[in-house]
């Protein structure tokens, strides 16, 4: 897998019926190594070490529903009062990120309602506070502070 533009992990990595897994500590099981599940866990490093947003709210691969189409969102965040407080979309790296990929989230976001909105493929991280949905979103510099 390629280098991220992420804390480097030591990722606990098996082999099985011929497929590589990575172990993914918020599920607590093996998880198929695509490269976007490489950029997920480094992003779950990241949040959970670099930024000590609290390994207890976070959630992988939460289920949502879009104009009836059941769709998953890749990691979310939640707030001590169990309020979604940020959703973040990762790509694998190889993917450039476009609009699509921002609108994406937004979509995704009419439904869950979190402040923050982050978007990255690993080697690019945006992040925004969402707005209402007259407003458009505000990019920031930085990831914010858990404010939980």
């Amino acid at each position: 897998m390629l280098p991220l533009n992420l804390p480097a992990i030591e990722a606990k990595i098996i082999k099985e019926e011929g497929r590589h897994k990575i172990f993914d500590p918020i599920r607590k099981k093996y998880i198929v190594l695509t490269p976007e599940e490489w950029v997920r866990q480094h992003f779950i490093h990241f949040i959970s070490t670099s930024l000590l947003y609290p390994k207890s709210l976070i959630k992988v691969e939460s289920g949502l529903q879009v104009n009836s189409l059941n769709k998953r969102s890749d990691i979310l965040v939640f707030d001590r009062n169990g309020k979604p407080w940020m959703l973040i979309e990762c790509k694998a790296p190889d993917l450039k990120l476009s609009q699509k990929a921002f609108n994406q989230a937004a979509v995704y976001n009419m439904t869950v309602g979190a402040k923050y909105i982050a978007v990255t493929n690993g080697m690019m991280h945006f992040c925004m506070a969402s707005g209402s949905a007259a407003e458009k979103p505000i990019f920031l510099s930085d990831f914010p502070a858990f404010e939980g």
